[in-house]
């Protein structure tokens, strides 16, 4: 109420002299409901928890009988109590209230001193009784009646000013928003006194002579100052701040004719706070608030600020730092208008540069024709270089102190900065090798040296397309040979059993014809014997049957090997029997061949065959004449065990040709001489390279395919085919065979 006295007061002298007028308009035509109040206050207290006696005359008539009937009752009950006391029916006096009714204490066994009294209650322990004497009944129910009545009519007072206010609800609320506009106009002025603020006016309703410098501009502020960033340094406990401690004042000034300003310059050197400057300062204009400036700072109306400032990556949505990014830059450019201010920071950040700078250029010239104005934030040079091809193009940069390392938090205008990146990390102590590394990669990727650097890799592109090209003809020359061999062999292959089958007729047409031989022989032998023994005497029989006998042993050592072949070099005491060998064996006459069936010990004795006739056979009785070559029955029988270097070098003799090299198997690969050790683990591998060597025959050609892959199988299998004590050597992977090594079994 002292508003309003003052209000009218103010409101009686000439509104054009009083300096509070624009603050008082505020409130012209507004109904302050006087009437209303002035009820309110005759009937209740300033508290308004009080309803008082004069809100009606009813009310008050209750409450002066009621004050009349508690002193009468009131003094009966103390008269009761000294009574009882001075009787010894209670140590001390009582006067209280059980059950909304007056009543006296007394000793539970003093009761009778109460005559006719009624008990309302008793104390926790039951010695005493609260009773309610008989003279005191009338009173009390008169007490209980007035109270009621009391409380009935204050409901009656204030229902009746709860309807009025509900009636006038429309003329508070109208009150309350006009009274809201004040507080907040109050609170901006407090805020232009707290902040030293000054008054911004708008480009579009702007009008100067032609001296004013600042006509050419469309944002011109001096000295201004981040609001939330001085606030900080405003409400410090320290009422004396010292001017090193205050955030850096900015000068502002945009050209009318520009719509882009790309700021850049070094990390952490203000080029973000700069921007948010500007934002805040546009919506503290908009909101009537004085910003923290000099002189006469000027802004354009902006309808909207868009920004994109901080990292929008979410995890929850799948978003990337660019992915965040580039949805907020899509919203920006689906929403944005002529009258729009749009703030993006580090725009073009977190992807390729070279598709970033070719994505943040087609952006930068799509907002230039739609908004007002966008101030950008950048480390990428080339969007500095767009104001020399586009005018409404503006640059700006954040000076740099080369001489402390530190950035100095002022703008540049019609400048362009640098990252200095390396004279950020040369600060803070980084390795000088490292520094000096990374400056000659600088001076490479220089825009002058660019085109030299395209040039060169042309031409490095153009020998190594001509290398490819090269060794593709090669490859495809090698096949051509390898599918010629291969038809050769696939032919020589199809025509080996008709060749065998040709030679096995051969071998057995022989084998007649010779027979036939022997046996006309022998009938010739045997008629001259039996003409000769006709015609002889009995003397002269012994001497034709010697000539007889040494006739058919001459035939038969014609139709014999003349001597039995061995191994060159193969001594006795190194021979070691194998199943399916031939040997000759000492005891068994001259040319008898025969063949080693089962192996029996370590002193190498064995069993062998000479054809029903099987004969177990010491090694010292044997001698090798042809290794055996029937490896189903050596895979069948009793595995062979494992054998000294001692005796593995003996039995790479025996496969030794005459020139003395080792004779092993056609280097053809097949599925039979074939382990696939790709898609395998390096232990997998490893137990199947070793198990495919143990099953390989003696002299053997073993193809084993690790493919290139990491290149772990592959040093796996050389390591095992290195250290396995049955491979005479092996060959690397040729053009023939990428991913292939070829090992020889002994």
């Amino acid at each position: 109420m002292l508003f309003d006295s003052c209000f009218w007061k103010e409101t009686s002298v000439d509104s054009s002299s009083c300096r509070f007028s624009p603050l008082l308009d505020v409130l012209q035509g507004c109904d302050f409901l006087t009437e209303l109040v002035q009820r309110i206050e005759f009937c209740l207290d300033s508290t308004l928890s009080l309803v008082l006696d004069r809100a009606s005359k009813k009310l008050e008539t209750i409450r002066r009988e009621r004050r009349r009937n508690i002193e009468m009752l009131e003094s009966l009950l103390k008269d009761t109590a000294s009574k009882i006391f001075q009787a010894g029916g209670i140590d001390s006096p009582v006067v209280t209230k059980r059950r909304s009714r007056m009543c006296v204490g007394v000793k539970a066994s003093q009761k009778n001193l109460v005559p006719g009294g009624i008990i309302l209650s008793s104390s926790g322990s039951g010695a005493t009784y609260f009773m309610e004497p008989r003279e005191a009944v009338e009173l009390n129910n008169r007490e209980v009646k007035l109270s009621g009545d009391e409380r009935a009519e204050e409901l009656v007072i204030l229902g009746l000013l709860t309807s009025s206010i509900a009636d006038s609800q429309l003329k508070i609320r109208n009150l309350m928003d006009k009274i809201l506009e004040l507080d907040l106009a109050c609170a901006r002025g407090s805020y232009a006194l707290w902040t030293n603020g000054v008054k911004p006016s708008f480009s579009d309703s702007y009008s100067s002579s032609q001296s004013d410098q600042s006509s050419d501009y469309s944002v011109y502020i001096e000295g201004i100052r981040h609001p939330l960033l001085l606030e900080q340094s405003l409400m410090a406990e320290d009422s004396n701040i010292e001017a090193s401690e205050m955030p850096v004042p900015l000068d502002m000034w945009v050209k009318k004719d520009a719509r882009i300003v790309v700021i850049s310059g070094p990390n952490t050197g203000g080029k973000t706070a700069t921007m948010k400057t500007l934002g805040l300062s546009s919506l503290m204009s908009k909101a009537g608030i004085f910003f923290p400036a000099k002189g006469r700072p000027r802004i354009p109306w902006f309808d909207q600020v868009l920004a994109d400032i901080g990292d929008h990556q979410s995890l929850e949505h799948s978003l990337s730092t660019f992915s965040g990014h580039i949805s907020r830059l899509r919203r920006i450019v689906e929403v944005v208008s002529k009258d729009s201010l749009v703030l993006i920071d580090e725009i073009g950040s977190g992807t390729d540069p070279s598709e970033g700078v070719a994505l943040s250029t087609s952006i930068l010239k799509f907002l230039a024709s739609k908004v007002n104005l966008a101030i950008v934030t950048t480390h990428y040079a080339d969007l500095s270089r767009l104001q020399s091809v586009d005018s409404r193009f503006e640059n700006a940069a954040m000076e740099f102190c080369l001489e402390t390392l530190q950035p100095t938090y002022r703008i540049l205008w019609d400048s362009t900065g640098k990252s200095n990146a390396l004279s950020i990390a040369k600060s803070i102590g980084f390795d000088q090798k490292v520094l000096d590394r990374a400056q000659e990669w600088v001076e490479k990727l220089l825009p002058d040296k660019q085109k030299e650097r395209q040039g060169l890799l042309y031409d490095s592109l153009l020998n190594e397309r001509n290398l490819l090209e090269s060794q593709a003809n090669e490859a495809a020359s090698v096949l051509s040979q390898v599918e010629g061999l291969y038809s050769e062999i696939r032919l020589e292959a199809d025509d080996l059993e008709s060749r065998v089958a040709a030679l096995r007729t051969r071998g057995t047409q022989k084998v007649q014809q010779e027979l036939k031989v022997v046996k006309s022989q022998m009938d010739t032998i045997i008629k001259n014997f039996e003409v000769q023994l006709k015609n002889s005497k009995l003397e002269q029989y012994n001497s034709l049957l010697r000539k007889a006998e040494a006739a058919t042993a001459s035939v038969v050592a014609a139709h014999q090997p003349n001597e039995i072949t061995f191994s060159d070099d193969e001594s006795q005491s190194l021979f070691v029997p194998q199943i399916g060998d031939k040997v000759y064996i000492q005891g068994l006459g001259g040319g008898t061949v025969a063949t080693v069936i089962e192996t029996l010990g370590e002193d190498g004795s064995c069993i062998v065959q000479y054809g029903k006739i099987k004969v177990q056979v010491k090694r010292s009785k044997m001698k090798l004449v042809q290794r055996g070559i029937n490896e189903t029955a050596t895979s069948s029988s009793v595995k062979p065990k494992g054998r000294t270097p001692k005796q593995r070098s003996a039995a790479a003799e025996t496969n030794q040709s005459q020139d003395g090299s080792v004779s092993f198997g056609p280097v053809v690969q097949t599925s039979k001489n074939t382990v696939d050790l790709r898609g395998k683990r390096v232990s997998e591998a490893s137990y199947e390279l070793q198990m495919a060597i143990d099953a390989c025959r003696p002299y053997q050609v073993l193809f084993v395919v690790h493919g290139m892959g990491t290149g772990a199988v592959k040093d796996c299998a050389i390591d095992v085919l290195r250290n396995h004590p049955r491979v005479a050597k092996f060959e690397d992977e040729s053009p023939l065979n990428y991913g292939c090594t070829v090992a020889y079994i002994q």
